[in-house]
């Protein structure tokens, strides 16, 4: 579904990512892994067309995403549910909701919702409530829920399980595997990295901007090694 080859992205003048190939393919559920810093988030956002590409390709079911712009992107099926969540906190979870399904019709829209009632009930029960006002894993729920108003058939999730109490994460890792049950294929970026392994199939690791390894979940969790060089924990 993904392809990424020697993708070379950053801020400014800055390069922070320096190189990356990288394969997703569809009905995955791909885990995205790493240190603070490794330049993780630098690439979903690039995906996602808010980072500048300095070199390399990123091909998304078989044609070219660079030269594409963000609303393009999101018509084609990638949505992305980002780091810190993003919502607009004023607003109602209804129109932050509303906004998610901006490139959809209003029967498309309709029936997003539906499907997303019958994950998330507890956003149908917050529908007029500011989202500013919600607890953080309602938060999350609304993030990754707003994605999936778009109707993605790739839903990019970053730092899914961030500073949420355990049994939100167990609720949300719920939703995200029954939505790989349903054919959609799913990046994940998570600091919870045996969790990711839990439900991922395929993993990279990138450290200092660079892909450090490559292989399938189980590879990665039979390999000690790799968690105590790469992402600084015991195997």
């Amino acid at each position: 579904m993904l392809d990424i080859k020697e993708l070379r992205c950053g801020y400014g003048d800055l390069e922070a990512v320096h190189g990356v190939s990288l394969t997703v393919p569809e009905g995955e559920i791909y885990a995205l892994l790493g240190p603070n810093g490794a330049g993780k988030t630098s690439v979903i956002m690039t995906i996602a067309g808010h980072v500048r590409v300095f070199g390399g390709k990123i091909e998304y079911l078989g044609g070219d995403l660079v030269s594409t712009n963000v609303t393009d992107r999101v018509r084609r099926g990638i949505a992305l549910a980002p780091e810190g969540r993003r919502l607009f906190p004023d607003l109602s979870v209804d129109e932050n909701l509303e906004i998610g399904g901006y490139v959809r019709s209003p029967a498309e829209n309709e029936a997003s919702r539906a499907r997303i009632f019958s994950l998330f009930p507890r956003l149908h029960e917050r529908l007029s409530q500011q989202a500013g006002s919600l607890s953080g894993g309602e938060q999350q729920m609304l993030a990754i829920a707003r994605a999936l108003m778009s109707q993605p058939r790739l839903l990019i999730v970053d730092e899914l399980s961030l500073g949420l109490m355990p049994r939100i994460i167990d609720d949300i890792y719920r939703v995200i595997q029954s939505l790989k049950q349903e054919g959609m294929t799913i990046l994940l970026v998570e600091q919870n990295t045996h969790r990711a392994l839990e439900v991922a199939d395929s993993v990279c690791v990138l450290e200092s901007g660079r892909v450090a390894w490559q292989g399938s979940s189980t590879q990665a969790r039979d390999n000690p090694a790799l968690f105590e060089s790469y992402l600084g924990i015991a195997g």
